[in-house]
């Protein structure tokens, strides 16, 4: 307690309230305005392409252009209209921001990797002359078989059709797995499938012919013709494969949209099956003419468009539908002589009606035709829709 006599109180001295302010200090009105949020708060994404490209980074790290990010965020899920979520108005302007955000170091094409398509003229005559090799090899084997006619033993004449049908099998081979035919993920069992067509393609009539008259009993006759035909159009599938691929990647880094693209691809599938039809029609007439044969085989004719169409979707990464449809054209044509041969059991008559209504309408190639025709038909549609996807064309 302090005393009155203290000289710190005297009523005289004003120093002990010179310090202390006759009224507090006004205190400054508080602003009715709301902060403006910091840098480091969000409420929700603020920036969606960051996330996104969180999530993509191993496609943005490896894509050498926009194109290809585009493509892969296709294959994702990603439309035109997924992508205003990201506030861009299509998923190219999109893949855009995407690939100008990465750092250029990691958009260099890894060394040594297959080359997109361009102007590669070394390239285009390595494969063109691989794609000539079958023919070549069927036409050698049909060359001397026919100049031999009556001078060899059938077992010497059977040994030379096996030597060419190993060449031309090897020769196949090796174009397949170069140029535009070739399928970076493989064919997976394509390759057996078509080894029965082709073996139907020369045999099969003649058997279900055996079969239809109560055989088969002894050798049934072959019809090498349609082999040599469509071993020649293999050169001819792969120049029509290499103009869609092509086209369609002109199509695809001209378009600014997925469905402006897919509605420009589909044309040029069109185009390319009907020019790879129009070089292997003559094909077949002239080989099945050559042979002593009467024309050209409609089942051929669908063969052959079935094993382009499958080769075209294997070699733009979807094998499984074209071996699909492979699959279901050999059942057709497995099935046709074994009901045939079913229907010879007592009560199972009625088996046999399909097969001879289809063979009493159209011949014995008409089973052929219509697996193969039905199948390619088929895989054909398919082939439209996948192919106008922008997935299906990024780089291997």
């Amino acid at each position: 307690m302090t005393r009155p006599d203290d000289p710190a109180t005297l009523p005289g001295d004003p120093a002990p309230f010179a310090s202390v302010p006759e009224r507090p200090a006004e205190i400054p009105p508080r602003s009715t305005a709301r902060r403006a949020p910091s840098g480091t708060t969000r409420r929700g994404p603020a920036d969606p392409v960051k996330s996104l490209l969180h999530d993509h980074r191993d496609l943005c790290e490896r894509a050498v252009d926009p194109l290809e990010i585009a493509a892969g965020l296709e294959a994702h899920g990603l439309t035109d209209r997924t992508a205003a979520r990201y506030r861009h108005r299509d998923v190219f302007a999109l893949a855009e921001e995407l690939y100008a955000r990465m750092p250029p170091r990691t958009r260099e094409p890894a060394a040594g990797g297959p080359p997109g398509p361009g102007p590669d003229t070394e390239a285009r005559a390595a494969w063109t002359l691989l794609a000539l090799l079958p023919g070549a090899a069927a036409l050698a084997t049909a060359g001397v078989l026919r100049v031999t006619e009556g001078v060899l033993g059938d077992g010497t004449r059977a040994l030379v059709t096996v030597v060419g049908a190993v060449l031309a099998c090897l020769a196949l081979r090796a174009c397949l797995g170069r140029g535009p035919l070739r399928a970076p993920e493989g064919a997976g069992r394509a390759g057996m499938y078509a080894c029965w067509l082709l073996s139907y393609a020369v045999y099969g009539e003649g058997l279900l012919a055996q079969v239809m008259t109560g055989g088969p009993d002894g050798p049934w006759v072959g019809t090498p013709g349609p082999l040599l035909g469509l071993a020649a159009a293999v050169a001819p599938a792969a120049w029509c494969a290499h103009l869609f691929t092509v086209r369609a990647h002109r199509k695809l880094a001209g378009s600014r949209a997925l469905e402006e693209f897919g509605a420009g691809v589909r044309p040029l599938l069109l185009a390319a099956v009907t020019l790879f039809l129009a070089a292997l029609l003559p094909l077949l007439y002239l080989a099945d003419l050559g042979l002593g044969g009467s024309g050209t085989p409609v089942a051929a004719v669908a063969l052959g468009v079935l094993f382009f169409v499958a080769r075209l979707l294997a070699a733009h990464g979807l094998p499984e539908p074209g071996t699909v449809a492979l699959a279901g054209a050999c059942a057709v044509e497995a099935g046709a002589p074994a009901l045939v041969l079913a229907a010879r059991l007592p009560g199972l008559e009625p088996l046999a009606r399909p097969v001879d209504a289809l063979v009493s309408a159209g011949g014995t190639g008409a089973v052929s035709a219509l697996a193969c025709g039905g199948a390619a038909t088929g895989l054909l549609l398919h082939a439209a829709l996948a192919l106008s996807r922008a997935s299906a064309h990024t780089r291997s």
